[in-house]
């Protein structure tokens, strides 16, 4: 059985939780998926770094609470990050990229990413920074570098949109992407049209983790913007920067507004979409609406997300599930490597990456 070492960048909640999975479920997830997965580097803003070639044992780590975690005192540690030095220099076969979202430059993690494919080695993210602002160029240094760059949970956490699109819609022309793409604004606006205040509501949501400190991403509808941008330029061929995505959030509403529409059979939403034109252009947008009952993405309600697709022979196909969550998003990790192993596990042609070579057999 081959296996597959892979260094964690972040070990905040999403790359926690896929320790916690490997854990937990490693020798179940072997026999179920055909390989096996060892961490052999991780680093973090605040823990510092660790790196153990022959693997890292993970239980003493999770079992650490995560403001209290620091590599220095261990074997291996230090309490420097060391990023680049990691992602460069340590034989890993997976880099693994799970930091904050910049939705400015897709920095530090734009760097992670390219980093990794420079060295020949594949990456699974679910920071949108880099794939919304230079995903085109990433996946041509991949392609060059013979190595995976996988995504999914860049647009919504662990439910497989892009895949879908990717491998179940062959034969269809999709001509426009609709949706509810963040799970914070959607359970704002449900509060709102139950009359709590949008303070109020942005504070409830903070308590139940639904929305960071600042929420400014979420409610203003950039959270939505970048995740639009990857679905446009993936799903319908197109190549957009920021400033092509007009954005629009949700914070001029009231709780009188979105009331006085649910009395009318409406439901606010905050719609992130992307519709392509005859000429090929293709116009992106997020913006607040308030939709009639029938539509498909009006029950949507919480922290749940939905994307529809609108395609020549089926009309419309939604597609529905979390659209947050650390062990969602965290699947969405595994099902990156996943594909990584069906689109390379068994490619020899790559001299750059140590993946399924004798000395990773198990």
């Amino acid at each position: 059985m081959g296996r597959y070492d892979l260094a964690l960048i972040g070990f905040g909640g999403v790359n926690r939780a896929l320790a916690e999975l490997m854990s937990q479920n490693g020798d179940r997830l072997a026999e179920e998926l055909g390989f096996a997965l060892r961490v052999v580097a991780i680093t973090d803003l605040r823990a510092g770094s660790l790196v153990d070639t022959d693997g890292i044992d993970l239980a003493p780590l999770l079992a650490a609470e995560p403001g209290e975690l620091s590599f220095a005192g261990l074997a291996g540690g230090s309490a420097d990050p060391r990023n680049e030095w990691v992602i460069r220099e340590v034989p890993a076969d997976i880099v693994v990229e799970a930091t904050f979202t910049n939705p400015t430059d897709g920095e530090p993690a734009l760097s992670h990413v390219r980093w990794a494919l420079e060295s020949g080695k594949h990456v699974c993210t679910t920071n949108k920074g880099p794939v919304a602002l230079a995903g085109r160029a990433l996946k041509r240094l991949a392609a060059e570098r013979g190595v995976g760059f996988e995504f999914e949970g860049s647009v919504l956490s662990g439910t497989p949109v892009l895949r879908t699109a990717e491998r179940m819609f062959g034969g269809l022309e999709i001509t426009g992407v609709q949706g509810i793409m963040n799970g914070t604004s959607n359970y704002i606006l449900g509060r709102l049209e139950e009359g709590i205040e949008l303070s109020a509501a942005i504070a409830e949501a903070q308590e139940l983790g639904y929305a960071e400190a600042d929420p400014t991403a979420d409610i203003e509808g950039h959270d939505v913007q970048l995740k639009v941008m990857i679905l446009a330029n993936e799903v319908l061929g197109a190549d957009l920067r920021r400033e092509d995505v007009f954005c629009e959030g949700i914070s001029s509403l009231t709780p009188h507004e979105v009331r006085d529409a649910a009395s009318k059979g409406l439901r606010w939403k905050l719609v992130g979409s992307a519709t392509r034109h005859e000429d090929g252009s293709v116009d992106a947008r997020v913006t607040p609406l308030a939709l009639p009952a029938q539509h498909p993405l009006a029950g949507i309600c919480g922290p749940v997300n939905a994307v529809a697709f609108h395609t020549d022979l089926l009309g419309t196909v939604t597609v529905s599930g979390p659209g947050a969550g650390r062990t969602e998003t965290a699947y969405a990790l595994l099902s990156d490597i996943t594909a990584i192993h069906q689109r390379h596990g068994d490619d020899d042609s790559a001299p750059t990456c140590p993946v399924l070579k004798e000395t990773h057999r198990v």
